[in-house]
């Protein structure tokens, strides 16, 4: 039944519309709901869709056209216009446009009648559909924000992303259903333990061990890693540098105050057995040439720490292992009658394995210590069984509780030491024919180092000695039985009380340099950390200490006494104790609360820890005449677990701290060779050499090739390595086929024709070469190409006429050495100065009865030593910061002369050189190109991916040499003599400073050929540079 309502006309008007306006229209209306379609009978019989609910299809008349204006299409219908029910009243309809100002009639005057009735059916129907229609598209997500991001800006918090509850209420249901997803979940952690867990004091001692694995930590290593820049170096992580600016800053606290280190890194390898027997099997892997043995007199009583180079048994000058430090136990010791001496060995890491296979060689120690075998571990009892199936079948990443299991838990300790050793690897082996038993001591010991004028006042404000026990006190409940046995023998008590003394008198000395070098004092301290002052202060030297100015020279003469040296960290029973009874910082804090008066001195009494420590003084700088004593110390070694213990304190002092840097620049200022890249003979230098050229090809090839230097240009052969091989073998031809033209062309032997003959090669080719290529000398400022294929072919001529004329009479080997004879780097040392008649190096060579530099001296020496390096320092004339890799070249006579006729003079510049492997690179990437066009090509065609062609080994490098080099030492204009591998700004002299190794064959032929008042010059060129700056060489022993 179709009930009528009365309607008002809704009259609206179709404007014209573009295609553009068309698209954009439909774009805006795609989302919204279709049309309802009825089927009315009128409507089926007319065949029209009856529109919006029944509503007559809306029928536009077309217009007339006007000028300037198109056709209008009339395509949009009224929202709310209803069906007609008489198909009669159309013609009496209108249609009408809404225009400015009021409804119009259109262009024909026409105008359509809204129908008066509607069904009442058929109008709900149809807002039924549209209203569900219009529900779905509210109620379904049609982008990818949340719920909470639907929000305005002004409504939203940041907790509404994990707390539902937060947002509204009408909300909140449908953001549980989002949070529900697997999408939205929170990946569980690796680590599956929360904030609290982690702070736990359990499972941050598992964490603490763990971490440690790979590896060692040192006991200071928390304190290094929130201040310094920590690396990964020979198995250990450790502080490479401050994260502050403090280059100046350690340099000064070196010079006038005190920088301490950690060198608990070191190992140590302990010798224990007779004398005798030690010093047979060691003394095969040191020789006299080179200094002190194991055998020295002050080293063997325990009074001194020596040092040596150490070889292969019977390989010396070649062979060779490493630098090492060496103390003997002291003889006199109370209560010890055995014949069994101790001997440490104190090493780099790096060197450790070599010199610890030798050792155990020579001492005839191959079978490990029953001991230190590992056994396997016991069956788990059933319940233990059923609790590791539990945690098997647990799911990761699901919190687990803690179970108490009560009087079975097991509390997990701390690792102290070396927390990467294996149980089941032995540490100790024994020797069945000799009875030597050589055991490894790496980290079971702390070794700090403090350097500087007032490191042994920091220890003399920082160790107090320890108490002797009175038979008042009750000692039978303490933990320290072994202290407490010691008080009780006279004679302990007496040797204490005389190291109390002399350690008293080290608070008045001006500097550690005064005292003996290598000294040795043995002492039995009490807990630092009692004596903790409340601020940071700076010890300073008290001289009103030393009020026996007798006892003060006498100690500054003949160092300590032999029993002062004793202490009882040789026993490691008593260290073991001594580190298992430590009392633990928590408990020192809480005894220091319970104080009446807070900040003063807590007294423990006989429960105070004692723990024995042992001093060694470093010399600092000992070779040469400049700076003597520069960077002498103090090394302190005790027990392990006592590392941070000693460390604060320290600091507290006024002490410093340094890292790996600042040791390198140690050991540049002191003009000693670092470990181990100074010592490219024994194999740690050798592979240390192997990983610096492979990190800086790899830095140099990151780089594009015209922001990076082209070193084939520069005339470099090896820009990342020195080739001491190469140049060692080299001098060693050109010395020979010397050697047979000076006997060809001297039948005479007059002295001015063996000079003539021995002037080098490199002046006449020089010349040669600035004649043919135009190079001026006074002019340097403009460099030339250089033809090295010319000269390539030269050299290969030379060396071609060498090989003709070789006489083998030199006991030559295939390797290289480095010269470390005490006498020959004297003699060298005394042949570097310029000799002027009264200067004081030659009067001090006149002394010692040294000869002159001749031909027969320059023969002699090379006879034993055809292949050897020397170590030397160079300091700049003028302007110039040497760097590592830099060349020591030979300067020419045209140098001297320019540079006596202008004291302003820098150098002479190389000529730029031209690039071979330019057109074989050009050549390269064509290869490649084309390659790669007949790879794609192949794919296209039979649809199968190829492979980009991977580089060969022989690819070429823009900028470097490549293959063989030609000549390392006769490439350049100048004759190369050796390479630089320390060198900066030096700010002990105000000037730049370098160290490094020159050819011993290409510097006695240098020597022979300067003028003797100018002596000793040489020329410095870096690897990017063309300048080449004059410095003066000198050997210092």
């Amino acid at each position: 039944m179709g009930v009528s309502f009365p309607c008002t006309k809704f009259i609206s008007s179709i404007p014209e519309m573009s295609n553009a306006k068309e698209r954009k229209h439909a774009k805006k209306m795609r989302n919204q709901p279709t049309n309802v379609t009825l089927s009315s009978g009128f409507a089926s019989e007319r065949g029209v869709k009856l529109h919006n609910g029944g509503g007559k299809p809306f029928q536009a008349q077309q217009q007339e056209p006007h000028s300037g204006t198109s056709q209008q299409r009339q395509t949009r219908m009224v929202p709310h216009l209803l069906h007609e029910p008489d198909m009669n009243e159309q013609s009496s309809s209108k249609i009408m446009f809404k225009k400015k100002g009021g409804w119009k009639a259109g262009s024909d005057g026409t105008t359509q009648e809204i129908p008066k009735y509607i069904t009442a059916s058929t109008f709900a129907q149809a807002r039924a559909a549209e209203i569900s229609a219009m529900l779905k598209a509210v109620t379904q997500k049609s982008s990818n924000s949340l719920v909470f991001q639907t929000l305005p800006r002004h409504m939203r918090r940041r907790a509404m992303s994990h707390n539902v509850k937060r947002l509204p209420r009408r909300l909140q249901e449908m953001a549980q259903k989002e949070a529900e997803k697997a999408v939205h979940q929170k990946k569980e952690h690796s680590k599956n333990k929360c904030h609290k867990a982690r702070r736990c004091h359990i499972n941050r001692i598992q964490e603490f061990n763990r971490r440690q694995k790979k590896n060692i930590w040192l006991e200071t290593h928390i304190w290094h890693a929130k201040r310094f820049h920590m690396v990964k170096k020979w198995g250990y992580c450790l502080g490479e540098r401050p994260t502050v600016k403090s280059h100046r800053a350690c340099y000064r606290a070196m010079t006038n105050l005190c920088l301490l280190q950690d060198l608990s890194y070191y190992c140590c390898l302990e010798l224990k057995g007779k004398e005798e027997e030690i010093l047979k099997a060691v003394s095969q892997m040191c020789n006299l040439d080179t200094g002190l043995t194991f055998a020295a007199i002050h080293c063997l009583s325990g009074k001194r720490q020596g040092s040596l180079m150490l070889y292969r048994a019977n390989k010396y000058p070649r062979e060779m292992l490493g630098p090492v430090t060496f103390i003997w136990k002291s003889e006199r010791t109370p209560g010890n009658t055995s014949e069994s001496r101790q001997l440490w060995i104190w090493l780099h890491p790096t060197l450790k394995q070599d010199i610890l296979e030798e050792i155990k060689t020579a001492c005839h120690c191959m079978e490990p210590v029953k001991s230190n075998i590992c056994t396997p571990n016991p069956l788990l009892i059933p319940s233990q069984e059923e609790s590791q199936s539990e945690l098997a079948d647990e799911k990761i990443g699901k919190k687990r509780k803690r179970k108490d299991d009560g009087d079975n838990a097991r509390s997990i300790k701390k690792v102290i030491g070396d927390g990467t050793r294996d149980s089941c690897q032995p540490y100790s082996w024994i020797s069945p024919t000799t009875g030597i038993v050589i055991s490894d001591l790496t980290m079971e010991m702390n070794r700090f180092r403090l350097i500087g004028p007032l490191s042994h006042c920091i220890l003399t404000e920082a160790l107090k000695v320890a108490s002797v026990h009175t038979g008042e006190e009750d000692t039978e409940e303490t933990p320290h039985r072994w202290w407490s046995d010691m008080c009780k023998n006279p004679d302990s008590v007496s040797l204490h009380h005389r190291q109390e003394a002399v350690f008293e008198l080290l608070g008045g000395i001006t500097s550690p340099a005064e005292i003996p070098a290598g000294t040795i004092l043995g002492l039995t301290v009490g807990d630092p950390r009692i004596n903790l002052p409340p601020k940071r202060s700076r010890a300073l030297s008290n001289p009103e200490k030393c009020q026996d100015n007798e006892k003060v020279r006498q100690l500054l003469l003949e160092g300590v006494p032999v029993e002062c040296t004793h202490s009882f960290i040789w026993n490691q029973d008593i260290c073991k104790s001594v580190t298992e009874n430590k009392i633990s910082d928590q408990d020192l804090n809480r005894m220091r609360s319970e104080l009446l008066v807070p900040g003063s001195q807590l007294v423990l009494g006989p429960h105070e820890s004692k723990i024995p420590i042992l001093l060694i003084q470093q010399p600092g700088k000992v070779t040469g005449e400049e700076r003597l004593g520069w960077g002498s110390g103090w090394d302190v070694l005790l027990p392990k677990g006592w590392g941070m213990a000693f460390w604060i304190p320290f600091i507290y002092r006024g002490a410093r701290v340094g890292g790996l840097k600042e040791a390198v620049v140690h050991s540049q200022y002191k003009r000693s060779p670092n470990i181990p890249g100074d010592f490219p003979d024994c194999p740690a230098g050798a592979l240390f050499a192997e990983e610096q050229a492979k990190n800086l090809l790899e830095k140099y090839k990151r780089r594009p090739p015209a922001k990076r230097p082209n070193y084939v240009k520069l005339g470099t052969l090896a820009p990342f390595c020195c080739p001491w091989e190469q140049l060692t073998q080299d001098w060693e031809s050109r010395g020979q086929a010397q050697d047979v033209s000076l006997v060809a062309s001297s039948p005479s032997g007059e002295e001015g024709d063996l000079k003539r003959h021995w002037m080098p090669p490199a002046t006449e080719k020089s010349h040669q070469s600035s004649d043919e290529v135009g190079t001026s000398v006074n002019d340097p400022g403009e460099p030339e190409v250089m033809d090295t294929e010319r000269q390539d072919q030269a050299g290969a001529e030379m060396v071609m006429d060498q090989g003709a004329g070789e006489n083998h009479v030199a006991a030559t080997s295939s390797q290289f050495c480095v010269l470390r004879s005490r006498k020959l780097l004297k003699q060298l040392s005394a042949w570097c100065g310029p000799s002027v008649e009264n200067s004081r190096v030659v009067r001090r060579a006149a002394s010692r009865g040294q000869q002159e530099l001749t031909t027969e001296a320059r023969l002699s020496i090379l006879d034993r030593f055809p292949r050897a390096l020397v170590w030397v320092s160079l300091s700049l004339l003028r302007k110039g910061s040497p760097e590592p890799l830099t060349m020591i070249c030979v300067p020419t006579e045209e140098d001297f002369l320019q540079l006596s006729q202008d004291h302003h003079y820098c150098g002479p510049q190389e000529a730029r050189h031209s690039d071979p492997f330019k057109s074989m690179i050009l050549k390269q990437k064509e290869k490649k190109k084309m390659k790669r066009r007949q790879n794609r090509g192949l794919a296209a065609s039979t649809g199968v991916a190829v492979g980009c062609p991977a580089a060969g080994q022989g690819a070429l490098t823009r900028g470097l040499w490549s293959g063989p080099f030609p000549g390392v030492i006769s490439h350049c204009s100048r004759v190369l003599l050796g390479f630089v591998t320390q060198g900066d700004f030096s700010m002990a002299v105000g000037c730049g400073e370098a160290l490094g190794f020159v050819s011993l064959t290409g510097l006695l032929d240098m020597l022979l050929s300067q003028p003797e008042a100018g002596r000793g010059l040489v020329l410095l060129r870096p690897a990017a540079s063309l300048q080449y700056r004059f410095a003066r060489i000198a050997i210092e022993v």
